[in-house]
């Protein structure tokens, strides 16, 4: 799957800027409640300048749906890449999933929130691109997830079972616990890591 390259970011570029604005607003306040003015405040610029980079409010959203996909994907990669044991590759892109800033919790918060957004085309030739390098993205990461179960089960660690519904459940606990976490709140994200990732484990090896 060809990425979409990134448009260069020169020394005036807000682009960064207002990314990470819309990311805020959006995870903290929600999509629809947020104005694409208060974007452009945040970031200090006039609302038309927003359109320099990005044609409108879904289009931003569409964006930052498919970096966190991308960017969840070169995680789970790069956990697993080394670990030959499939159970320890299970823990490790587990532990991979919860190793995040509070900015890129943010990210995953809409991310779940907006899949809805990915099942349909787009008007736009641009929010097209970003809605099906996303949706490519998705297929992309419920691969990685199967395989890694396929792999156990080929070599008899894990029992054999229906590999892919065993990753979409796999996939789908760990992802559940962005639509209630918040960082505020009384439960450690390490903590929420380490019941999932012993929940993944049973739930695959047993």
């Amino acid at each position: 799957m060809a990425r979409i390259i990134e448009p260069e970011a020169g020394p005036r570029s807000k682009r960064a800027a207002v990314l990470t604005a819309a990311v805020d607003c959006f995870g903290e306040t929600g999509f629809e409640a947020t104005k694409w003015s208060t974007v452009a405040e945040r970031v200090g610029i006039g609302q038309t300048a927003l359109y320099h980079y990005f044609e409108s409010k879904t289009h931003c959203l569409l964006t930052i749906m498919r970096l966190e996909l991308q960017r969840s994907h070169d995680k789970f990669i790069e956990a697993t890449a080394d670990v030959e044991d499939p159970v320890e590759a299970l823990r490790a892109a587990v532990r991979a999933a919860y190793d995040v800033s509070d900015h890129e919790v943010l990210q995953m918060r809409i991310l779940q929130n907006h899949m809805d957004l990915l099942a349909g085309p787009r008007k736009s030739k641009r929010e097209e691109t970003e809605r099906t390098a996303a949706r490519q993205l998705v297929q992309v990461v419920e691969r990685d997830w199967t395989n890694l179960i396929v792999r156990g089960m080929s070599q008899g660690v894990f029992p054999l079972r229906d590999a892919q519904l065993l990753g979409a459940s796999v996939l789908g606990l760990i992802i559940s616990v962005w639509r209630w976490y918040r960082p505020s709140g009384p439960t450690p994200l390490s903590e929420i890591s380490e019941l999932i990732e012993g929940a993944c484990v049973r739930m695959v090896a047993t």
